[in-house]
C-alpha cells in the first residue's frame, strides 16, 4: 500500500514538474511549487503512519538493497504495468526519427568529463566492429544528458563531422532532455553514508538513463545499455543475435553480455518503458546498477544469465565522477572476432543421476553454465535430439572445470544418429555413427558434413567406461552447416 502511494505520489510529482516548467522564472510560482510538494511529501508521511507496519518494510529493504524478489514479484509486477511513454520532450540535436524498426537499440548516455572523453572513440568501435549487413540491423542513440550547453553544442558538432554518413543512413540520433524536466536533485537522502555530491551525481544518472530507456522503447526488438566508454567486439550483433536465438522458449528479463555494472545489458524493447518508470521511482535510493539487479530479481529472473566471451569492454581510464581513476576491465573480453557455436534447438536428457540443479540443459548453453552428474557407469549417455535434422559442420564438448579437473570423462565417444522414434518425450534415434573418442576429457571433430552422409536427428555423449569420478559437462558446441530444407 504504501509503495503504491509512493509510486503515484512520484509520478504526481513529475507531472506537476511537467507543468510547472513554464512557470519556473516566476517566484512566486515557484515558491508555490515547493509548498505543494511538501505538502505532498507531508501528506505520504501520514498515510504511512496508518498502512501496516509489514509493508511499511518494503520501503526500508529498498531504502538499504535489501529489496526481495520473491516476496514482492507480484505486487511489482501490478505496479509497473505500464505501457506508455513518459510525458517528456527530447531534442534531436542531430539525426531524424527512424523510418523503420530496427533488431537492435545501442543506447549511450554522456556527460561532461573532468578528465578524459571516450564518447567518440565508443561511437567509433560500435561502427567500426559491426559489418554492412549488421549496420542496417542496428541504431545507435546518444544521450547528451550534461546541462552544460556550450559542451553539448560542441560535442554535437564533433560527432556530426566524424559520423556524418550514420546520421545520414539513420543509424545514429543524438539526443537531449531539458533541465526543467528532472527531478529534485539537490537535498536528497544520503543512502550509504555517500557525500551529498556523489548522491546527486547516481541519482541523476537514474534519471539520464530513465529518459534515454524511454526514447527508445519503439525503435527496436532489442536494447543494449553501454556506458560512453567502452570497446566493442568484432560482430558482436551477430554473437547477440546467436544467443538471442538459443534463448528461443525460456524466459529472460536480462541478457549480460560485461559483468561490468551497466555495461552490456541487454532487454526487450518492451520491458524498457516499466524499466524507465523503475529507475525514475527509486531515482535517489541506490545507483543504477543495483537497481538494474533489483528490477531483473522482482521480474522472477532470479539468476544471472551472463554470455561469454564478453563482447563489450570498459576502456575509460577516468571516471565521469570527479575525474576519479578507474581501472576496472573485464577480464572474459575478447575483441576479435571469436567462432561462436550455433547450438541449434533440441530437447537434452541424461539417464546419469543429475547433481542437485546442473541439469542436462546447462551444458548446451551459451552462458557460463555445466551439467555436472554423479559417478557415471558404462552406456551411461547425455542425448541431444534436434527439433529438426541438421548438417553440422563442426563439434566440440569440454568436460571438467579449472577448480575439478579431474571431473571429465575419462573414457568415451561421441556418436551421431537418424531416424527418430519414440513420443515427444521420449524421442531417440534407431541407428548411430561414431565419429570418435574423447581424449582428455575433450572431444573436437571438423568437416562433419562431408562424413556423415545422412541428415543428423541425435547427438549422444556415450560413457564408455564406469568411473568413480563424478562428470562436468562443461560445453558442447555445435556448427551448422546449409540445412537440409534449404
Amino acid at each position: 500500500v504504501t509503495l503504491l502511494y509512493a509510486f503515484l505520489h512520484v509520478r504526481h510529482n513529475l507531472e506537476y514538474f511537467d507543468k510547472m516548467r513554464c512557470l519556473r522564472k516566476r517566484s512566486a510560482a515557484s515558491f508555490l511549487g515547493v509548498l505543494v510538494i511538501c505538502l505532498l511529501f507531508m501528506n505520504l508521511y501520514i498515510e504511512d503512519s496508518y498502512v501496516l507496519e509489514g509493508d511499511k518494510q518494503l520501503i526500508r529493504e529498498t531504502a538499504t538493497h535489501q529489496l526481495s524478489p520473491e516476496r514482492y514479484v507480484h505486487t511489482f509486477k501490478d505496479l509497473s504495468n505500464f505501457s506508455g511513454s513518459i510525458n517528456i520532450s527530447y531534442r534531436y540535436l542531430a539525426g531524424t526519427p527512424l523510418s523503420r524498426k530496427r533488431y537492435l537499440t545501442i543506447g549511450l548516455s554522456s556527460v561532461k568529463r573532468k578528465k578524459g572523453n571516450y564518447l567518440l572513440e565508443t561511437i567509433k568501435s560500435i561502427f567500426e566492429q559491426s559489418s554492412y549487413e549488421e549496420l542496417k540491423e542496428i541504431a545507435v542513440v546518444v544521450q547528451l544528458a550534461d546541462f552544460d550547453s556550450s559542451w553539448c553544442e560542441g560535442m554535437v558538432q564533433d560527432i556530426s563531422q566524424k559520423f556524418a554518413h550514420h546520421i545520414i543512413a539513420g543509424r545514429l540520433i543524438v539526443i537531449h532532455v531539458p533541465e526543467e524536466y528532472y527531478p529534485v536533485l539537490d537535498g536528497l537522502k544520503r543512502n550509504y553514508n555517500d557525500p551529498e555530491d556523489r548522491v546527486k551525481f547516481r541519482s541523476k544518472q537514474n534519471v539520464d538513463y530513465a529518459f534515454l530507456l524511454n526514447f527508445c522503447a519503439n525503435l527496436s526488438e532489442y536494447y543494449v545499455m553501454l556506458e560512453d566508454d567502452v570497446r566493442c567486439s568484432k560482430n558482436f550483433l551477430t554473437a547477440v543475435k546467436k544467443v538471442v536465438t538459443s534463448r528461443e522458449g525460456s524466459y529472460w528479463v536480462t541478457l549480460e553480455f560485461s559483468k561490468l555494472g551497466y555495461i552490456g545489458k541487454l532487454y526487450h524493447s518492451h520491458d524498457l518503458p516499466r524499466l524507465a518508470h523503475f529507475l525514475l521511482m527509486f531515482y535517489q535510493e541506490m545507483p543504477c546498477d543495483w537497481l538494474l539487479i533489483h528490477f531483473r530479481g522482482l521480474l522472477a529472473q532470479k539468476e544471472v544469465i551472463r554470455f561469454k566471451p564478453s563482447l563489450f569492454q570498459h576502456m575509460g581510464y577516468y571516471s565521469s565522477y570527479k575525474g576519479a581513476e578507474n581501472k576496472l576491465k573485464d577480464d572474459d573480453f575478447e575483441e576479435e572476432f571469436f567462432d561462436i557455436p550455433d547450438n541449434p534447438p533440441a530437447n537434452l536428457h541424461t539417464n546419469m543421476n543429475v547433481f542437485e540443479n546442473y541439469e542436462a540443459s546447462k551444458a548446451y548453453s551459451s552462458i557460463d553454465e555445466y551439467f555436472w552428474g554423479k559417478a557415471p557407469s558404462t552406456g551411461d549417455f547425455y542425448g541431444i535430439v534436434f527439433e529438426k535434422p541438421i548438417k553440422i559442420s563442426k563439434i566440440k564438448v569440454v568436460t571438467g572445470t579449472e577448480d575439478r579437473q579431474n571431473d571429465i570423462l575419462h573414457h568415451g565417444a561421441l556418436e551421431v544418429g537418424e531416424k527418430i522414434v519414440g513420443s515427444k518425450k521420449g524421442r531417440q534415434c534407431t541407428t548411430y555413427l561414431r565419429l570418435g573418442e574423447f581424449k582428455n576429457g575433450n572431444f573436437e571433430i571438423t568437416d562433419v558434413e562431408n562424413k556423415v552422409l545422412f541428415d543428423i536427428n541425435c547427438m549422444r555423449i556415450l560413457v564408455t567406461k564406469s568411473q568413480k569420478e563424478w562428470l562436468i559437462i562443461r560445453s558442447i558446441s555445435i556448427w551448422t552447416s546449409q540445412t537440409p530444407n534449404q
